[in-house]
């Protein structure tokens, strides 16, 4: 049985590893356990060709059905004070994902020049701080994607590299963290 969070909790996966519909149901426990609780859901991805629209469009016609109470937030890039704006003690914020807000930062699109590694580890430190302050819980989704081979170009292995990195500096802040395989969480971390 799912416990709704009281706390801020890491969801790591591959993709269609089941991680979303997880922190979902997360949500969705969340919002029954109390009729004061509210649920937001910060989504950061960004529609920059049809597939990519029909596949958000999709997503929120599914968590409509799943989750009925969800509200939803766009926010593909100041994550950190979106957390300090929504966060109160009756609200959780679902924020999804992680590797988008992070491509967005390493491969904005339109093209422009791309932000350096210093800023992305200060808009990490910052959503730490946000998430240090929260006084409501906060449920963050990511792709695991370090399992796999080294990739040959650059640009890729400077985003695993830098994904890696935030998803260690999360880990290290929630007190829960849980790894999504086959639609099964896994206990990494249980410090709550």
């Amino acid at each position: 049985m799912l416990n709704a969070p009281h706390h801020h909790t890491l969801i790591l996966g591959g993709q269609k590893s089941g991680k979303s519909r997880h922190a979902e149901l997360l949500a969705k426990a969340w919002l029954e356990k109390n009729p004061q609780h509210r649920a937001c859901l910060i989504a950061t991805a960004q529609a920059h060709d049809a597939e990519m629209a029909a596949r958000i469009a999709r997503h929120q016609s599914d968590r409509a059905a799943r989750v009925p109470g969800l509200q939803t937030v766009e926010e593909p890039l100041a994550l950190a004070a979106t957390i300090s704006r929504l966060s109160c003690p009756h609200t959780l914020l679902l924020v999804d994902c992680l590797n988008l807000w992070l491509t967005n930062m390493l491969m904005p699109m339109p093209p422009q020049e791309a932000y350096s590694p210093d800023y992305i580890h200060a808009q990490t430190a910052a959503l730490q701080a946000a998430l240090a302050q929260a006084p409501g819980p906060v449920v963050f989704v990511s792709n695991e994607i370090g399992l796999g081979l080294i990739p040959l170009a650059p640009a890729v292995r400077q985003f695993v590299d830098e994904l890696g990195l935030l998803n260690q500096a999360l880990a290290q802040t929630c007190p829960q963290v849980l790894l999504l395989a086959a639609g099964l969480p896994l206990t990494l971390k249980n410090a709550t």
